[in-house]
């Protein structure tokens, strides 16, 4: 019996797929549990329909990504914080403080943990921090750190 998969059964379907499978195992598992539906005309075409639909959110995401990386990149973030001889921060500036900054200077929300920061900013000046805003598209945000 042919059977779409609605979610991920091990060592027999990933979701999407069509597969074909015992009558038995498909009448007194999958389709019991919910796992699976029958593939009939009626379901393929569904199944065809949301496959479109998602490729379709998935370009509309990606392009809004590459837009907000373009309005990322020139910005620079200001950052004041007290400091010690040669520049060195007390305590540091974290992916946590930019993010909040962006939110309020620019109204621009992004997650702090989409920020690529080895390890936090101990020191004044400029420094590149790297933001992953898509599995394909990554941003530079330019941050500026002065004294307090």
């Amino acid at each position: 019996m042919k059977v779409i998969f609605l979610k991920d059964v091990k060592g027999k379907g990933k979701k999407g797929e069509v597969k074909n499978v015992a009558d038995g195992y498909a009448h007194n598992f999958l389709l019991k549990q919910g796992l699976a539906v029958e593939a009939t005309n009626t379901n393929v075409k569904t199944l065809d329909a949301q496959k479109r639909k998602e490729e379709k959110d998935a370009q509309l995401e990606l392009e809004n990504s590459q837009k907000l990386k373009e309005t990322l990149e020139k910005l620079t973030i200001e950052l004041k914080a007290k400091s010690g001889e040669g520049g060195r921060l007390f305590g540091s500036i974290t992916s946590k403080q930019i993010a909040d900054v962006l939110q309020k200077a620019h109204g621009i929300k992004i997650d702090k943990r989409k920020f690529e920061m080895a390890d936090a900013i101990r020191a004044l000046g400029h420094t590149n921090v790297p933001v992953k805003l898509h599995p394909q598209v990554t941003a530079t945000v330019k941050v500026h750190v002065t004294e307090q």
